[in-house]
């Protein structure tokens, strides 16, 4: 429990941050902006050609007798909004994040130096980052649709399938936005995707915390976008915990732990 409350306590700080200071949270919600115009163009197309798309899934069931037809079909509508909903709140912020990466790069490395008086960089060719993102993020993509197969395909199941598969779906949706938003800060110190889903697994809990509150928020839509900078700064304080780099200044980390070196934590021999 003490974990879950840090993680939500880092989206606040995050809050806070871009709060005192307006100018990074004014610019922060361009990308976002930008971004959920796209986005909710999609789902109102989704909306009204959900019916059709569901009936042309399933010829099987025309035949069906009513209302076993109606109520199979509606369920698979209801599965089908749901799974995008949680789909376009993973992508949204990958998709922000590339729209507005030099931004939020700076972003992020302006909470560091607020914080800690420095902001570790990965040394790194910008050829050489854009390589890796671009791989890391292809090799998420296919993580994120794996679940969504998953979870799509256990909402059939009676009760669980409506219960207990739409929690496990917003922990799922809240671990890899956290993910997508601590890669900011983390690929500056040179972590791998491996290392970096290793690190979060790690503190599961912490990671929940932080993430999970933020993917309900970011269900409403133009939340997202008024919440996006803070929550960059909130996943760079988060990070900050993570490798130890706060541990004689945030209480909320444990004590005594020292950073641990970017070597270390990035996976390199």
């Amino acid at each position: 429990m003490r974990d879950l409350a840090a993680g939500f306590g880092y989206l606040v700080k995050g809050q806070r941050w871009v709060a005192r200071h307006r100018r990074w949270w004014g610019f922060g919600m361009l990308p976002a902006l930008i971004t959920l115009v796209g986005y909710v163009a999609a789902l109102v197309a989704l909306f009204f050609w959900t019916d059709d798309i569901v009936a042309w899934a399933t010829p099987f069931a025309d035949d069906w007798s009513h209302p076993w037809v109606g109520l199979f079909r509606g369920a698979l509508a209801v599965l089908l909004v749901g799974t995008s909903l949680l789909l376009a709140v993973i992508t949204f912020t990958a998709v922000t994040l590339l729209v507005g990466q030099p931004f939020y790069e700076s972003l992020s490395e302006r909470v560091d130096l607020s914080v800690g008086g420095t902001a570790p960089e990965s040394g790194l060719p910008l050829w050489r980052e854009l390589l890796i993102g671009a791989r890391e993020g292809l090799a998420l993509v296919i993580r994120v649709a794996i679940w969504a197969v998953l979870l799509f395909a256990l909402g059939f199941l009676p009760f669980i399938g409506q219960t207990l598969i739409p929690a496990l779906g917003f922990c799922v949706s809240g671990f890899f936005l956290a993910e997508e938003l601590t890669a900011v800060a983390l690929a500056r110190r040179g972590v791998l995707l491996k290392a970096r889903l290793r690190m979060l697994r790690g503190r599961r809990m912490l990671t929940l915390g932080f993430g999970v509150p933020l993917t309900l928020l970011f269900l409403i839509p133009f939340v997202a976008v008024l919440l996006m900078p803070g929550a960059v700064a909130g996943a760079t304080l988060l990070v900050r915990d993570l490798t130890g780099e706060d541990a004689d200044l945030d209480p909320a980390a444990p004590a005594g732990e020292p950073a641990a070196p970017a070597d270390a934590l990035s996976g390199r021999p």
